[in-house]
């Protein structure tokens, strides 16, 4: 009986707390802000030369992991962009479950005739003293021999290791483009208004990348690095939907694979989120590389501080703000013009 009491209490108290948060807020999970001075198509970057993917998919595992890494890693491949490497991270499943996904998509690339790089073992998990995985040796190995940009789709554990007590190495990273980062006081649920569930908006999406290796974004931003953020919301003008899908899978054998994993994601994005397709947030990412002007970018501060999900549990995020001279480019919006480019063959 004492239990039931707690827990009576207990929901009371949330209930108390959820009256004092700003309808708005609740709605939308955005507070209000200093608007971002986004520049249209830019700012620009120079021209993407090799590439290494630091990824972690977990493509097929379960309903509610993303497939997106596998149709960035596919569809550069697909493009002829010249991969360095391929290094697995955690994130979206653990380590071994990513590279077990990882190790099935290389075979169906290469039974479809695609040219691959090596893939690597990274990090499991963030670091803990364990000895450096081939991910971070074969990543400095890439840098060493010249110019490289970091397509992070994942945490940035690899990243941070390889250039770890290496500042020779760091100009040798033309650019990090990273899966992460949001304004202040941004909760991302992409319903947004459309009261899904009992709480009036459907599930929140955490900063998944950057909140598993929190240590690992503070130790890149110390190094000052060209880097550029992909938040989630950059994926809102490419939604998937099923029609999509089944056009996609027309496109070759891998690709029918792939999106045939991803009809579990799709799934829980039309029951649980209230859409008719998915954003593919990691796919939107890979298209930066190889045309930035889709992309509407601010330049911002980008620094790690603790922050209140809804005010009650407290966490450290990676938050951006407006910084005219910043040297990190943020790119919440994209051209209409964007999901014709990811799904044209």
């Amino acid at each position: 009986m004492r239990e039931w009491r707690l827990l009576i209490l207990f929901l009371l108290a949330l209930l108390g707390l959820a009256a004092l948060v700003p309808r708005g807020f609740w709605l939308t999970g955005r507070m209000p802000t200093v608007p971002l001075d986004l520049v249209t198509g830019g700012p620009a970057v120079p021209p993407v030369g090799r590439v290494w993917i630091d990824s972690d998919p977990a493509c097929g595992v379960g309903p509610r992991t993303d497939p997106d890494d596998c149709f960035a890693i596919l569809w550069l491949l697909d493009r002829g962009v010249e991969v360095a490497g391929i290094g697995t991270s955690f994130g979206n499943a653990p380590g071994a479950v990513v590279q077990d996904r990882m190790a099935v998509l290389v075979r169906q690339m290469r039974a479809a005739g695609l040219e691959l790089p090596a893939v690597h073992v990274g990090y499991p998990g963030p670091r803990d003293g364990s000895p450096e995985p081939p991910a971070v040796v074969a990543l400095r190995e890439a840098l060493e021999a010249g110019p490289l940009t970091v397509l992070a789709l994942g945490p940035l554990t690899n990243v941070a290791a390889a250039l770890e007590g290496r500042p020779d190495l760091v100009p040798q990273v033309q650019r990090v483009v990273a899966v992460m980062g949001h304004e202040a006081g941004h909760l991302f649920h992409p319903s947004e208004g459309n009261r899904r569930g009992a709480f009036g908006h459907g599930p929140i999406f955490r900063d998944l990348n950057a909140r598993v290796d929190i240590a690992a974004v503070n130790a890149v931003l110390a190094l000052d690095l060209p880097l550029t953020l992909i938040p989630y919301d950059a994926g809102r003008r490419a939604e998937i939907t099923a029609a999509d899908l089944s056009v996609y899978a027309l496109q070759g054998a891998v690709q029918a694979r792939v999106a045939e994993e991803a009809q579990d994601w799709l799934a829980f994005w039309q029951r649980e989120v209230g859409t008719e397709g998915f954003y593919p947030f990691d796919w939107v990412a890979a298209a930066y590389l190889l045309d930035p002007a889709l992309f509407d970018c601010a330049r911002v501060r980008a620094e790690v501080r603790w922050e209140w999900a809804l005010w009650l549990v407290p966490h450290r995020g990676l938050v951006v703000s407006p910084e005219p001279e910043g040297s990190t480019f943020y790119c919440p919006r994209t051209s209409p013009e964007l999901k014709a480019v990811l799904l044209n063959p």
